[in-house]
């Protein structure tokens, strides 16, 4: 794969979209390899479904409550998901349990607001994730980006950055220390995707050199 190819993707999403922006952008200004064909929704009336629009990319939506149980959605999803052909699918925001086909397994992305494998899990996501972090005193936290598998916030890690904690902290403030590492760490993790520098071995991913004559 050459140095410059750009990684195909559908991006998931079930909010306001931001981080989704955030890759189209960087992608827009070349920074981040990145071809994005499509963004699927978990639920009408978001902002994101809006975000995306702006950026003239096809937007679908699946709506988990049309759906009895997680295995009927996960179908669905990765049908539509499959019908357009990406090397990868990244969650931004999806906060919706799906189920990882084989076809996908190593190829679905995900980021997430503290250093993996602390204050993950169901349940935990946006200020409720910088909470857990402040209640338990910690002195660091920090974006992990990893590889999906079928448990909350359990796949490999790919790629960490880490902020500090600061005297007198609050959630929000916290969250934004953070949201700005996740601006970094996510089209870094999908550079490294698109020049062949990851590899999973077992439950942990190596990051390879950069090959001799290669463009970093």
């Amino acid at each position: 794969m050459p140095e410059n190819k750009r990684v195909t993707a559908v991006v998931l999403i079930s909010g306001s979209g931001t981080t989704m922006e955030n890759l189209l952008q960087r992608a827009q200004e070349g920074t981040c390899q990145l071809e994005v064909r499509g963004v699927l929704a978990s639920k009408t009336g978001i902002a994101g479904i809006t975000r995306a629009q702006k950026y003239g990319v096809p937007v679908q939506v699946v709506n988990r409550k049309d759906f009895t149980d997680a295995q009927a959605f996960s179908r669905q999803v990765f049908k539509l998901v499959s019908a357009v052909k990406p090397d990868v699918v990244l969650m931004a925001g999806f906060l919706s349990y799906v189920h990882i086909p084989e076809r996908f397994k190593g190829r679905v992305m995900n980021i997430h607001p503290s250093l993996l494998p602390k204050f993950g899990g169901k349940g935990m996501y946006g200020l409720k994730v910088h909470e857990a972090v402040l209640k338990a005193g910690e002195k660091e936290t920090g974006c992990s980006v990893h590889y999906v598998d079928d448990q909350y916030d359990h796949g490999p890690v790919i790629l960490q950055k880490k902020v500090p904690v600061l005297a007198g902290d609050t959630a929000e403030t916290l969250q934004a220390r953070v949201q700005e590492a996740e601006r970094e760490a996510y089209p870094d993790a999908v550079n490294l995707y698109a020049n062949k520098r990851l590899l999973q071995v077992a439950s942990s991913v190596r990051i390879l050199p950069v090959k001799a004559g290669a463009e970093t």
